[in-house]
């Protein structure tokens, strides 16, 4: 009997372990196994150096203000994040407002269709997705639309799970992706029908220039939609706590700095864009984006256990658990914006290329 229980119990604890890293493994949704977490395109001996590269960039703060650094700078931290936000977060790497009887992955879904609907595409015409990750906002998109859409991210291995997953949701004749920087990005003056980015031009180090690369690719009359991060009329800089949050949310999303609110329609009139719509999708009586984050601390403290111990063992880089710790981190510094009221990461422009 001593021996059978033994088996038992062994069994019982080999099928919890098994549960807790690959069944449990995402916070939400499936898709990217605790087990293959990894660096992306950085091997995985490199992973620990690329992270220590990447916070020495906040020690030379001017640098990472030129559009010659941003790129390396973003791409490492791609590299370094991609598998756990998909593990831990899931395809689209945004955030969305809470919406009464809706799922989170509704309300992101929702949050998606809205940028398509409000730059009025029709099936078949083409759009662009100014910074598509892995591609979760394009695929939400292409299925609702119909539109061809091409999306473009500086990221070698995003590029590469996105297209896995479009050819895996049967999307792949409508959602085309691009490996490239969209400060100069590989298109002809006016070939898109309609543009949108959510929450990715934050990264650019001057707001203008990627607006006016955007401009440039859309036909004349076309739309673009943009939901950007930015510091809202509630952020006090001369407030410690506030400059605290701010700071903490900008390295830990490779940002080169938030922008004020009031810099976004400004930037966008100085390209030549006409302001259709501005609105910040945040605000009251929005319900509040960040509750998925508090809500989420259990997942992000079993995620950790989870990258400790595949750490510890070799399955995952070294390195790992400082990237993963880090965005544990940057989760609070968002939380605490968003509760304050001082940051949005989706104040909304609408805007139109003139027809001449």
């Amino acid at each position: 009997m001593d021996s059978v229980a033994l088996f038992f119990t062994g069994a019982l604890v080999a099928g919890g372990i098994y549960w807790f890293l690959c069944v449990l493994g995402p916070a939400e949704r499936k898709g990217k196994r605790a087990l293959d977490l990894s660096g992306g395109s950085i091997s995985a001996e490199k992973v620990q150096d690329k992270y220590k590269q990447y916070w020495s960039f906040f020690r030379r703060p001017k640098e990472i203000e030129t559009a010659e650094k941003v790129p390396d700078f973003v791409d490492t931290f791609y590299n370094l994040v991609t598998d756990i936000y998909e593990w831990g977060w899931g395809q689209s790497f945004h955030f969305s407002p809470s919406i009464r009887g809706k799922s989170h992955r509704d309300a992101t879904r929702l949050h998606e269709e809205m940028a398509v609907d409000l730059i009025q595409v029709k099936p078949g015409q083409k759009i662009l997705d100014v910074g598509c990750g892995v591609g979760g906002p394009m695929r939400a998109i292409a299925s609702h639309s119909r539109a061809n859409v091409v999306g473009i991210t500086i990221n070698e291995y995003q590029v590469k799970r996105a297209r896995d997953h479009n050819r895996k949701a049967g999307l792949d004749a409508l959602c085309e992706v691009v490996c490239g920087n969209f400060l100069q990005m590989p298109f002809d003056d006016n070939t898109f029908d309609g543009a949108y980015s959510i929450e990715a031009t934050c990264h650019a180090p001057n707001l203008e220039e990627v607006y006016a690369e955007i401009y440039r690719v859309l036909k004349p009359g076309s739309l673009y939609v943009s939901y950007e991060w930015v510091t809202t009329d509630k952020f006090n800089a001369q407030d410690e706590e506030h400059v605290e949050v701010i700071q903490g949310i900008e390295r830990g999303d490779a940002l080169p700095g938030l922008r004020a609110y009031s810099d976004i329609a400004q930037a966008a009139k100085k390209v030549g864009f006409q302001v259709v719509k501005e609105k910040d999708l945040a605000a009251p009586p929005a319900q509040p984006w960040w509750t998925r984050l508090k809500m989420g601390r259990l997942a992000y403290w079993r995620n950790h256990v989870v990258v400790q111990i595949l750490s510890a063992v070799g399955v995952a880089p070294k390195g790992t658990v400082d990237v993963h710790e880090m965005l544990f981190k940057t989760a609070d510094f968002l939380s605490r914006g968003g509760e304050t009221e001082i940051f949005s990461p989706m104040h909304m422009i609408l805007c139109r290329k003139p027809m001449s």
